[in-house]
């Protein structure tokens, strides 16, 4: 396959089919390439969960397993990776040898005939974090209506309904909404989500109830320990729209909690 057959289409089909399914990916796209190389600046290409081509073209084989290495890599730190890819000869007159980092760069052998360098970024596609809200409270529905516009998969939840199990690199929080209505099965649901993040809308001393019936039933109190309650950054909410925001701070405040260096 040449690059001529490759249309901008074909990529962004692929890439609405594996948003559509919830399974992480990563673009591949050569940014700049020296000497005699297959492919030219502006090639992209598709790479799945485990490195492998789904859509367009990069390069020949003598690429491949640098860049699958690089995909895969990269969906599990969850963030993006410049590589640069040189024959021996260059890594060595540049002193670095392949699997090395310097200053943001990943360095790679390129083993094609050709003996050309290139250099390829690498952005991983993660799915969407998951947000199961239960209850059908004014500040559930606030909720839910809010996190859509800030790039959450939103999913109304019901105790006692079986949860799809999450695709590999995705993410989950729950929140109980539910103010009076079943909320001891939905917090015991909750638990059992194997979420990474819950929180429960109502007052310490209504958590602080229901948990002692939850560890009279059988909760360890550790599993309880986990929960954020009341949920919500300290804003002064008052209206339901003002809960869900404070919610959605701290759901935001979680999810991006690993995204930056901490300061040195």
């Amino acid at each position: 396959m040449t690059p001529v057959d490759i249309h901008d289409t074909d990529i962004e089909e692929a890439t609405r089919r594996l948003r559509a399914k919830g399974e992480p990916f990563a673009i591949a796209t050569v940014v700049r390439t020296l000497g005699l190389t297959a492919a030219k600046p502006g090639a992209k290409a598709v790479l799945g969960a485990d490195g492998s081509l789904v859509q367009g073209w990069i390069g020949g084989g003598c690429v491949r397993s640098a860049l699958a290495r690089s995909a895969r890599e990269c969906l599990q730190a969850g963030g993006p990776q410049l590589i640069s890819l040189h024959p021996s000869e260059v890594l060595a007159e540049k002193g670095v040898d392949a699997g090395e980092d310097h200053d943001g760069i990943r360095f790679a052998r390129n083993g094609c005939p050709s003996k050309g360098s290139m250099d390829i970024f690498v952005e991983p596609i993660l799915p969407l974090p998951e947000l199961l809200i239960y209850g059908r409270s004014p500040v559930a529905l606030a909720l839910s209506k809010l996190a859509e516009g800030f790039q959450w998969a939103v999913q109304p939840a019901v105790a006692g309904s079986g949860l799809i199990p999450l695709p590999e690199g995705a993410r989950r929080m729950v929140v109980v909404a539910t103010q009076g209505q079943g909320d001891l099965d939905c917090l015991k649901a909750a638990l059992d989500s194997k979420s990474e993040f819950i929180a429960f809308v109502g007052s310490r001393r209504k958590f602080a109830a229901l948990s002692q019936r939850l560890q009279d039933s059988g909760v360890a109190a550790r599993q309880l320990d986990q929960v954020r309650a009341p949920a919500g950054l300290a804003i002064d909410a008052v209206t339901p729209d003002e809960i869900a925001l404070s919610i959605l701070a701290e759901l935001i405040q979680q999810r991006r909690r690993d995204s930056r260096e901490a300061p040195q």
